[in-house]
């Protein structure tokens, strides 16, 4: 980390640096204090000149290295992540801003189109040094004046893999150093304690404005690093599922449901994840589950059930459970499924789906016809995906 240590830094960032540290440990010492609030938001409007210059004055390189450099030394980050509760609106906003510039700043020795890409000098520092930082601002969905602000950051963040396992992997309580880059277990299944399973109840139980923003920083988890999340599904299936079907889907919000419907059929519907999506639809339990959000009162909700519920027809593969299932609800099934969302005239898809669902159920044999093979059961799918 020799980047954040060289000699000749800039006074003036470290001088800025330095008082809103001071200020940051007084506000959390006397919390509403107006002149310590007041003081604050201007050295943070410096920092914020600083990284992202003006419409007069450019930004300089030298000095957002320096800013950098004494910020990693004054441990600045992580007061600001745990902190950004007791700011001031417009202050919340420039360190936002602060944050989202320093994330993404490389100095030009990380430029030389001769050497292999590194991530940037940041990045590296949070992952394998100060993770802590990561998990306070994924603890920033706590507090409704912090949860936007550090959700904007988190997703700058999370464009990169290594924090993205970082959030996923830690299963620190509160007060516990977070887990190191170095020091991650992916094949050790986990018992739902870390940071990442608070989401859950983050988008499940907080305000609409909470709830949006930890939906979408969640998505971004499971949606933007294919190989990593795969792995990830695999070993913590029944976990993950569980508390996504019970909590998520049949959230009594509205557009936590549909959200999460939609979601659940990204998942499964992405090739990456073909392993997690062949464990998901052997499930007759989850099957059920999918057949009931196709009743739901809410056009939007069976709309987006229909896509996962497609899955499970489709599938040449059924298991036993799965078939009998369909098989029992063959009669009503066919008579449900042609007048269902028949308003939808102008989705040809839509349609063509529908009548090839139609013509699935009508091919199913009497009985089940038991297709498991060794390869397919549910510590096979796990095995190969991990692999």
């Amino acid at each position: 980390m020799a980047f954040f240590f060289n000699r000749g830094r800039s006074r003036q960032p470290a001088d800025v640096v330095r008082s809103t540290k001071e200020l940051l440990l007084r506000l959390q010492e006397s919390p509403n204090t107006p002149k310590a609030e007041e003081d604050l938001a201007k050295q943070l409007s410096q920092m914020k000149v600083i990284v992202q210059g003006t419409q007069e004055v450019n930004t300089s390189p030298d000095q957002v290295h320096a800013l950098i450099q004494a910020s990693v030394q004054d441990d600045l980050l992580y007061d600001l992540s745990r902190s950004i509760h007791l700011l001031p609106f417009e202050a919340r906003k420039d360190t936002q801003t602060i944050f989202s510039h320093i994330l993404r700043f490389k100095p030009a020795s990380y430029l030389d189109p001769k050497e292999p890409p590194k991530d940037p000098p940041v990045i590296s520092y949070l992952v394998h040094h100060r993770p802590e930082i990561l998990i306070e601002l994924c603890r920033g969905y706590m507090q409704s004046q912090s949860a936007m602000p550090c959700g904007v950051i988190l997703r700058e963040a999370l464009k990169f893999d290594v924090v993205a396992a970082v959030v996923l992997y830690d299963q620190s309580k509160e007060g516990e150093p977070a887990v190191r880059l170095s020091d991650l277990k992916p094949n050790l299944p986990q018992k739902g304690d870390g940071v990442f399973w608070n989401f859950f109840d983050w988008i499940d139980k907080s305000n609409f404005e909470v709830s949006a923003d930890a939906f979408t920083t969640f998505r971004e988890i499971l949606t933007r690093h294919k190989n990593l999340v795969t792995a990830y599904l695999a070993t913590n299936f029944e976990l993950f599922f569980g508390r996504f079907n019970n909590i998520l889907i049949q959230s009594d919000s509205y557009v936590t449901k549909r959200q999460s419907i939609k979601l659940l059929g990204e998942i499964l519907l992405d090739r990456a994840n073909y392993n997690v999506m062949m464990a998901y639809v052997e499930s007759g339990e989850n099957l059920k589950l999918c057949m009931k959000l196709l009743r739901d009162d809410r056009k939007m909700v069976q709309y987006e059930g229909f896509h996962v519920f497609k899955v499970f027809v489709a599938n040449p593969n059924k298991s036993v459970a799965v078939q009998r299932i369909l098989i029992n609800n063959r009669d009503r099934l066919l008579r449900f499924l042609p007048k269902f969302l028949e308003d939808r005239t102008d989705d040809d898809q839509f349609t063509d789906e529908k009548s090839f669902l139609v013509r699935q159920i009508e091919l199913l044999p009497k009985e089940p016809v038991d297709r498991s093979r060794p390869a397919q059961s549910q510590s096979g799918v796990n095995t190969a995906a991990v692999a």
